[in-house]
């Protein structure tokens, strides 16, 4: 079992200084990196305070001249909002600048707040359709002299400019929760992100069963890696433990409300009232306690021990919570000196 990091900038108020939030990502990064975690991973998103990443890769490179040993992932691009010769080409430069540590994360996007403004009119199946148009097109360009003629790109013979460092290419993960996005990574040579979100280990089960299925579907092609992203916090006490359920239970109201794209948003922001919070039907402190991993370190080890017996190659510890920088730096450092040990 591999441990990562998944990590934005998160922002609920204005009072926050970016910059300063921008620094303590780093340090979080940082702590990573010095405590033998295997990559990290930031995504993107655009107009949306809560998660700060217009363009993982220039993240990504700002990192891995800070950092020496941890792979840098996007975790992931929208496939949607890239055109296939721009991916490529910017992906190979920041695999060179990154001396060949590039992971290449790719999703067709979650939220119709940001497919309003990039390309109107887009919906979660057209998206789709292009994140499997865009992938084995980036492939092909890596190699170089392609031509496609595509549903939602055409162009005449082009060759990625640079090429990557890593040959063939960096590996390529897709974001994959439905039996036909783990069907096409497997048949493309892709690696699956996979995060069960709100749900419990039923859910980690049942996203290890689609990918099997996919595996057995395609008995030519090498078993690829499969990664979980999970909320993770690390307890001192089971009092601490609770206090960190309601911060997560906070978190994913204001995760629900950017979903669901209802609430008036000013400055890249969604002032929710406190019964929002009080009255939502199942983002509840007791059910994040239970599906979340949340707990003193035995607890913690036991649950992520059960996820390695599933077959997952990596767990990724998904850090934005809402909390302070400061229980985010602890736990991170308890899972770094408690958790990953018994790995080992």
């Amino acid at each position: 079992m591999k441990f990562s990091l998944f990590v934005h900038i998160e922002r609920v108020s204005a009072d926050d200084d970016q910059r300063r939030l921008y620094d303590e990502m780093i340090e979080l990064c940082h702590m990573a990196d010095d405590g033998g975690m295997h990559a990290i991973w930031t995504g993107e998103h655009h107009g949306m305070n809560f998660t700060i990443a217009p363009n993982p890769l220039l993240n990504l490179v700002d990192l891995a001249r800070r950092t020496k040993h941890v792979r840098l992932g996007t975790g992931t691009v929208i496939a949607p909002f890239w055109h296939p010769i721009r991916l490529a080409g910017e992906a190979a430069m920041a695999d060179i600048i990154m001396d060949g540590r590039l992971d290449l994360g790719v999703a067709r996007g979650a939220y119709s707040f940001e497919y309003e403004r990039l390309s109107p009119g887009l919906d979660a199946w057209t998206a789709g359709q292009k994140m499997r148009e865009l992938i084995p097109a980036v492939q092909k360009l890596w190699q170089g002299d392609y031509a496609h003629e595509g549903e939602h790109w055409q162009f005449p013979a082009t060759t990625s400019s640079p090429k990557p460092m890593q040959q063939p290419g960096p590996p390529i993960w897709v974001a994959a929760r439905d039996p036909s996005s783990h069907d096409f990574a497997v048949a493309n040579g892709c690696n699956v992100q996979c995060t069960p979100l709100h749900f419990g280990d039923d859910e980690v089960e049942g996203l290890m069963a689609k990918f099997n299925a996919a595996c057995a579907n395609h008995p030519d092609k090498p078993r690829p890696k499969i990664m979980v992203l999970r909320h993770t916090y690390v307890a001192d006490s089971e009092a601490d433990a609770q206090v960190g359920a309601e911060e997560l239970h906070r978190f994913y109201v204001y995760f629900g409300a950017w979903f669901k794209n209802e609430r008036p948003i000013s400055q890249g922001l969604i002032d929710l009232p406190e019964e929002d919070f009080a009255n939502h039907p199942f983002y509840s402190p007791e059910g994040m306690r239970k599906n979340q991993i949340v707990g003193q370190p035995d607890e913690v080890i036991a649950r992520i021990k059960g996820y390695e017996a599933l077959g997952y190659d990596e767990f990724s510890l998904w850090i934005d919570s809402g909390m302070s920088f400061a229980r985010k730096r602890d736990s991170l450092r308890r899972f770094i000196d408690n958790v990953m040990p018994a790995f080992a």
